[in-house]
């Protein structure tokens, strides 16, 4: 049951509780522990270069190796797009915690088609960065039927008596 406190205040919505500071800063933790390096050369002898017009937070640099400039998500699965980071963020927390992409559209009041989209390329961006799978030493398989080179002719795999 919803109280009279709450009805009177409106609702609150997690997008407001989160601020593009801290999701560009943590982006920055996660993407260079060791400090920024440049995405292009992958050179440490980068300079801040000012930040975004449109994004105050999102930080611009200069490489002095390769001379190209690049930003906070130059390279990610999040560069090139309107949503704001923060939007992005909640997405994917959303979606961890299993979320349709039609209750993630309501909780970030975005258009259904556009969490779609959005909930595609940050899976694939997981797809694309786990690792291969490399398998070692003895590897089994349980009842296995293989009829290469058979296909569309049956008569060719027919038993004889």
């Amino acid at each position: 049951m919803v109280s009279k406190n709450t009805a009177r205040m409106g609702l609150v919505k997690i997008q407001d509780l989160i601020d593009d500071a801290s999701c560009y800063q943590k982006v920055r933790e996660l993407r260079w522990p060791e400090g920024v390096r440049c995405p292009f050369c992958d050179d440490e002898h980068v300079i801040k270069y000012g930040h975004n017009q449109t994004q105050e937070h999102r930080q611009r640099y200069d490489c002095k190796s390769c001379r190209r400039y690049f930003d906070d998500l130059t390279g990610t699965i999040f560069e090139g797009h309107h949503q704001p980071l923060r939007v992005w963020i909640l997405c994917l927390y959303f979606m961890g915690l299993n979320l349709s992409n039609t209750q993630i559209a309501k909780e970030l009041d975005l258009n259904k088609d556009d969490v779609q989209r959005m909930a595609s390329q940050l899976r694939q961006g997981v797809v694309n960065r786990k690792p291969a799978t490399v398998l070692q030493e003895t590897v089994e398989c349980d009842e296995v039927y293989v009829v290469a080179g058979h296909k569309g002719h049956p008569s060719a795999v027919k038993k004889t008596p």
